[in-house]
């Protein structure tokens, strides 16, 4: 992967113009029987002089202007505030690819004609997966080059992918390809000039972390949002109620917690990252003992139950960590989201969660930090739920967390 090194003059902060919504992505090539498309572009927000007159395209940045031909411009994106944009890492069911998507200034989700679209409210930002069965991918790279009287300006193809960078109307579009046999999987960004302070960093960002033919035995990268995602919960009351990170628990179809069966997600504190999911019959839980207040720095011991593809098994294990102001560290493994941080006298000192951190330009994806929901948030937050916690230990903390696992669409 590649970069420009103009693009650094793309850098500053989002203005997102009320532009009306666009037409839907389309791609150069079509399914089989249907006609190639070319894609919309929606007239200009502002009022005009004579109806017959359209209004002139911003001019575009020098990286833009000039055209690069076998040039990757992914080798470097511009850092960013991932946590800012909600960039979270995702499987597409829709095509079976991995990409990064900014869910936070794209919350509209919807199906587009062979993959998933993400949308702003008014349509100034776009990105579309697809997947063509049976497609060449130097006759695809040429045709995405000329759909919508596109004006290059870095493209790169090579023997199984290829980058496309450059205008197309009065947007700015990027083209990430990936071919595999006959298939190819890509994505689509396109986005308004008026967005580019953030979505020319952005955009770069999902292509970077865009891969087409994930490996299914491999240990997924942090932070990535999976179709079956496996996590931990604390039990907070004998009867079945359990507080769990709310992204892991996001968007489900189901929840289970092993052995006891199906759960329900009944409360969620967006500003902190908590949810509370119930177990509806479960008796004789084991609740973690809350420590008195919070704690600022120590070591911790954290308890949580590991991925199974680092542990088979639900049963919860302890690993030794320290608490400083840059978070825990060193940050949980895989399945540990959720995992209970517990002081030197075994209490509940707080729920361990990965958040994410900056965007690192050369990277991906996006590097996760490890964090820690003191154990006051949580209380307040089942306050607020009528759940009361444990106060006294009654047995060690790992009998108190146990295994959440989400099924997703």
């Amino acid at each position: 992967m590649l970069t420009h090194p103009t693009l650094a003059a793309l850098l500053l902060g989002l203005s997102v113009a009320g532009a009306p919504a666009t037409a839907p992505l389309v791609h150069a090539r079509a399914p089989a029987g249907t006609p190639a498309a070319t894609s919309a572009v929606p007239p200009s927000a502002a009022p005009q002089k004579a109806a017959t007159k359209k209004p002139a395209a911003k001019p575009a940045p020098a990286a833009v202007r000039r055209n690069k031909e076998d040039v990757d411009p992914l080798a470097e994106a511009p850092s960013f505030s991932a946590e800012a944009v909600g960039w979270q890492l995702i499987e597409d069911a829709k095509t079976g690819a991995r990409l990064g998507v900014p869910e936070k200034l794209t919350p509209h989700v919807g199906a587009s004609r062979s993959g998933t679209r993400w949308a702003s409210t008014q349509g100034q930002i776009q990105i579309e997966t697809f997947r063509l069965a049976e497609a060449a991918l130097p006759a695809l790279f040429d045709e995405e080059k000329k759909t919508g009287h596109r004006q290059i300006s870095s493209s790169n193809l090579k023997p199984d992918s290829f980058v496309l960078l450059g205008v197309q109307g009065l947007k700015y579009f990027l083209v990430r390809a990936e071919a595999r046999g006959g298939e190819v999987r890509g994505v689509t960004v396109l986005y308004d000039q008026a967005t580019e302070g953030t979505m020319s960093r952005v955009a770069l960002a999902v292509a970077n972390a865009f891969v087409g033919f994930p490996d299914p035995n491999a240990v997924p990268p942090a932070g990535l949002r999976r179709r079956v995602e496996y996590g931990s919960a604390i039990v907070v009351s004998g009867d079945g109620n359990l507080v769990a990170p709310a992204r892991i628990v996001d968007q489900c179809e189901a929840i289970t917690v092993p052995p006891y069966g199906h759960a329900d997600r009944v409360a969620e504190d967006k500003t902190n990252g908590l949810a509370l999911i119930r177990l509806y019959g479960a008796r004789n839980l084991v609740p973690a003992p809350f420590a008195e207040t919070n704690m600022d720095a120590g070591e911790l011991t954290l308890v949580g139950v590991p991925d199974p593809l680092a542990q088979g098994g639900d049963a919860a294990t302890a690993v030794a960590a320290h608490l400083s102001a840059q978070g825990v560290e060193p940050a949980p493994k895989l399945g540990f989201s959720g995992a209970a941080a517990a002081d030197t006298r075994g209490r509940l000192a707080g729920m361990v969660d990965l958040r994410p951190a900056v965007m690192a330009g050369s990277g991906a994806g996006v590097s996760q930090a490890g964090t820690m929901v003191p154990v006051e948030t949580i209380r307040a937050f089942l306050q607020a739920q009528h759940v009361a916690p444990a106060v006294a230990a009654s047995a060690p903390i790992n009998q108190s967390v146990l295994r959440v696992i989400c099924v997703r669409k």
